[in-house]
């Protein structure tokens, strides 16, 4: 039995990035791999015709790569905790159907994953979780989440594409409050300035009545745009598309690298990773 999909729903957003992942295995072996994706596609009762239509496009292979690239770096990010941090729990916020916590699994991580509760009922039909995986259906912005999280190993977050969804003055609340109660955990997602973010929100904003894209989180710089409000934590970025890889494999058009570093400067598209202080 295929877990339906249907279209104009919260569930459907979870079939492009689930595509994304797909075409990235299919287009940049020597970059990514996620089998899982692949399969999931096809226990998926869902129209996937226009994304094939659309998967030779350049926009949408450099998309694949942006995709194959974001998951690579949190998984770096995410590899290098567990090194010192065993036991950890490693969180995935804003889930989806992504699986990058458990292409990171030692073995002894406890794994957790958070989104809202239609995402959640999805995903529990397609990859339900076992004594050491669990997801959560929750809003992240009711930090009431924090307390079903074991953390006495550690905490590793990681959260991919979805901060630019949230509004400035939330992730000023949210991003303090999980550094209070994770000391010496780590929290790594991926950021970029107003110009990229207004590009990228362009039709969920025009969708959902939104007049201001000000309002909304971007980073154009830590020492301005986070600094001031993050404290108890150390900061640091890394570009998204060429801070942890040059991309030179021959899956990868010369054309693409040259977006890739477009995109890390004038896009500010970056990798930003907070360790919280003991």
């Amino acid at each position: 039995m295929k877990t339906h999909i249907e279209r104009n729903t919260v569930q459907e957003t979870l079939v492009i990035p689930l595509y994304g992942r797909k075409l990235c295995t299919e287009q940049f072996p020597e970059l990514f791999s996620d089998r899982k994706a692949v399969e999931l596609i096809d226990r998926i009762d869902y129209d996937f015709s226009d994304l094939e239509k659309k998967s030779g496009s350049l926009a949408h292979r450099f998309g694949a790569l942006e995709v194959a690239m974001r998951e690579n770096d949190l998984m770096t990010e995410a590899r290098d905790y567990l090194e010192s941090h065993p036991d950890a729990a490693l969180v995935n916020l804003g889930c989806g159907l992504d699986q990058t916590c458990e292409n990171c699994d030692n073995g002894r991580c406890r794994i957790y994953n958070v989104d809202l509760p239609d995402v959640i009922a999805v995903r529990e039909e397609l990859l339900p979780g076992n004594e050491r995986i669990r997801n959560i259906a929750a809003d992240l912005n009711d930090v009431s989440w924090f307390d079903r999280i074991d953390a006495e190993g550690g905490a590793c977050f990681l959260a991919a594409g979805v901060f630019y969804y949230f509004k400035s003055t939330e992730i000023r609340s949210l991003l303090p409050a999980m550094a209070k109660r994770f000391p010496g955990g780590r929290l790594v997602f991926d950021s970029a300035n107003r110009r990229a973010v207004k590009i990228m929100l362009k039709t969920w904003v025009k969708e959902a009545g939104i007049t201001s894209i000000a309002d909304y989180f971007s980073v154009n710089s830590l020492e301005k745009d986070i600094l001031p409000w993050m404290q108890g934590a150390r900061v640091s970025a890394r570009g998204y598309m060429l801070g942890y890889h040059d991309l030179k494999v021959p899956s990868v058009p010369r054309l693409f690298r040259w977006m890739a570093k477009l995109g890390d400067g004038y896009m500010k598209m970056q990798i930003i990773r907070m360790d919280f202080e003991e």
